[in-house]
């Protein structure tokens, strides 16, 4: 059995990883941890999340104290943080045995700069961020496996990236013509803080973050392709759902693109081939990728669909699978029942 705590445990996230935890064979919670002055400290998990009203936890407020003990006295710790928390934090929590599985993006990107142009602050934890490992899970198990610090990545670049590294890998996308991606997602992506922009009532469907959002740089350091990205939000609670549209090299056909999907992922039970394009009610409260693609051979243009659950599968299910990874257990262990 594996003593894990998860820091950052009231919100949407947080409380999905008490969840997946409560529900893992090889998994004991051993605390839930808040900031120091949120509201939330003391409170049980079952009063702000009720679907966890049987969970005895109690949500205790952090500080260097706690962070300390947390790194000697668990196996592995989940970060539900703001990006800065899990900046300044990290050196404390790695100084023991404990692992770490960041949720937050303060160590998906190895280029600093990049990091200080989209995230507003200046990267100063030069040697947690040598020692990250970008936790993308069907495509790094042999890198995260012995990692102390896992980067989880985010919701848009797992539907993203599961989706386009199958191409690029075997080098069939025309390098002259750019992915484009447009992705949409629920509501729960912008977090549980009240914010009138993201309130359901408020929301109608429109692109955010046009040509300047912070997941561009993270989809294009792990495909090695510039991408155009452009996400929007939904009036629906959970759920992405990526179409994207790639130019080929001349001469590919369908059966090529069905041989690569299918050899990427024949060993890889978190991600779904369909026959038909899959939508987001499919994956919504479930841990898989579902992905279809379809290719008209005259143009050489294809279009695939990704369709993940955004606080799984885009975060606390992929963390949950790197921990399975690293405790060498079968990836769906605790995932799928």
């Amino acid at each position: 059995m594996y003593n894990v705590s998860i820091i950052g445990a009231s919100g949407y996230t947080g409380a999905q990883l008490v969840q997946l935890v409560q529900q893992h064979p090889e998994l004991v919670l051993k605390g839930t941890y808040v900031s120091s002055n949120s509201a939330d400290a003391h409170k049980s998990i079952g009063e702000l999340h009720g679907n966890l009203a049987h969970v005895d936890a109690t949500l205790l407020p952090i500080n260097d104290e706690v962070l300390e003990t947390l790194a000697n006295s668990v196996d592995f710790i989940f970060l539900a943080t703001p990006h800065e928390a899990s900046h300044d934090w990290m050196p404390i929590l790695t100084s023991g045995s404990a692992k770490v599985l960041d949720l937050s993006g303060a160590f998906r990107l190895k280029d600093t700069q990049v990091f200080e142009d989209f995230y507003g602050f200046p990267h100063l934890q030069k040697d947690s961020l040598e020692q990250a490992v970008y936790g993308l899970a069907e495509w790094y198990c042999s890198d995260i496996q012995p990692a102390k610090i896992i980067a989880v990545p985010g919701c848009y670049p797992t539907a993203s990236l599961t989706a386009l590294k199958p191409l690029c890998e075997n080098q069939l996308l025309d390098k002259a013509v750019r992915p484009v991606i447009n992705a949409v997602s629920g509501v729960s992506g912008a977090g549980r803080k009240a914010n009138l922009t993201t309130s359901f009532f408020e929301v109608s469907l429109h692109a955010y973050g046009v040509l300047g959002h912070r997941h561009t740089p993270e989809i294009e350091a792990y495909l090695g392709t510039p991408v155009i990205f452009t996400p929007h939000l939904g009036n629906f609670k959970r759920g992405i759902l990526a179409t994207i549209t790639v130019k080929v090299k001349p001469g590919i056909k369908q059966v090529q693109l069905d041989e690569v999907y299918k050899a990427a992922y024949a060993d890889k039970p978190i991600v779904r081939l369909r026959n038909s394009f899959p939508k987001i009610d499919d994956v919504a409260h479930t841990p898989f990728v579902d992905l279809h693609w379809k290719l008209d051979e005259a143009s050489g243009y294809a279009v695939i669909t990704s369709a993940i659950d955004n606080v799984m599968k885009g975060a606390a299910s992929q963390a949950i699978q790197c921990v399975n990874i690293m405790t060498k257990q079968p990836v769906e262990t605790g995932l799928v029942l």
